[in-house]
Formats: structure tokens, sequence, C-alpha cells
């Protein structure tokens, strides 16, 4: 990370987080094709942004990139489903969310784009995130003892508090 006064690294990245899914979802509202191609193109385009201001290095927001694109199909395979809410797939009640990002996606979704969003080839697979990674707002539930993990906004997914199991998946 290039250019980073604050004493917490985790933390640090996971502003970067949200602040690539920020503007990538800005992006996303003004684009006139609504794709998860497309979203992935503009979290690509904030992770470039995110470089070349020396927010982080190249290899962290290849990293970060990828988290995001993971949290971002998943959300919007979740959401896809009939009769699901967004609390539904955040596992908590959103006044408690930090981040306003996921709520402007949502404001500029409605059912045929988050349809469109999930990618058919990725949605088929798991998402599993493990510890270490950088992870969105929402529930994680960890994979040997079902302790869940609530992310009220981005951060460093820890081993499990209970287990210390270091593979997860989405709570719901």
């Amino acid at each position: 990370m290039k250019n980073q006064h604050t004493s917490d690294p985790i933390d640090v990245l996971g502003a970067i987080y949200e602040n690539m899914f920020e503007d990538a979802v800005e992006s996303f509202q003004k684009a006139t094709e609504v794709s998860g191609t497309v979203l992935h193109k503009f979290i690509d385009e904030a992770k470039l942004k995110a470089v070349k201001l020396e927010k982080v290095s190249q290899q962290d927001a290849d990293k970060l990139a990828e988290w995001l694109k993971q949290d971002v199909n998943e959300a919007a395979h979740f959401l896809s489903e009939a009769g699901v809410e967004f609390t539904d797939w955040l596992g908590f009640e959103t006044d408690v969310l930090k981040s306003v990002a996921l709520d402007k996606l949502l404001s500029a979704a409605d059912k045929t784009k988050i349809q469109m969003l999930s990618l058919n080839n990725e949605i088929e697979r798991r998402l599993h995130p493990h510890t270490g990674e950088i992870t969105g707002a929402g529930t994680l539930v960890c994979d040997k003892c079902g302790e869940k993990l609530h992310f009220h906004k981005a951060g460093k997914v820890p081993p499990c508090p209970k287990c210390h199991e270091t593979l997860f998946h989405r709570g719901h």
C-alpha cells in the first residue's frame, strides 16, 4: 500500500475496497448497458484509479478487485432468486450498514438488472471466502462449526473465533 498514514493496513484495504465499490456503482448507475460484464469492467476501472492515485499497490488492487467481483456476483445471484430481500443476503438489518454503495447498487438495479448481473459461469460454483481476504458487508458462516461473522463494512476475514477454521460461505 502506498502513501497511507493509517496504522492498520487492513482498515486501509477495507476503505479502498469500499471506495472501489462506490466508484464502480457510480459508473454502473450511469451505464446504458447493464450486465455483470459491464459491472466487472467498472470494478477494473476503479482498481486502475486506485493504483494510479497511489492509494494501493497493483498486487493489493488486483486482490481487492477479485474479492469485490466475488461479493457482487454472490449478491446478484442471491438477490435474483424469487422472494429474496437485501437484508436476507446481508444477514442483518441495513440500518447498521456502514457503506451506502450496496444500497446505491440496489436502487439502480431492478429485478431484471439483477438477473442480468448473475454470471452463469460464476454462480454455479460456491464462493468461499478465506481467512486473510477482504470481504464486503454481510454475514459469513464458518464451514466447520457454523459460527456467524457479521461484517457491517468491508474488512479482513479472520479465522473463526470459535474453531479457528479459515474457510467460510455467505450466510443467508
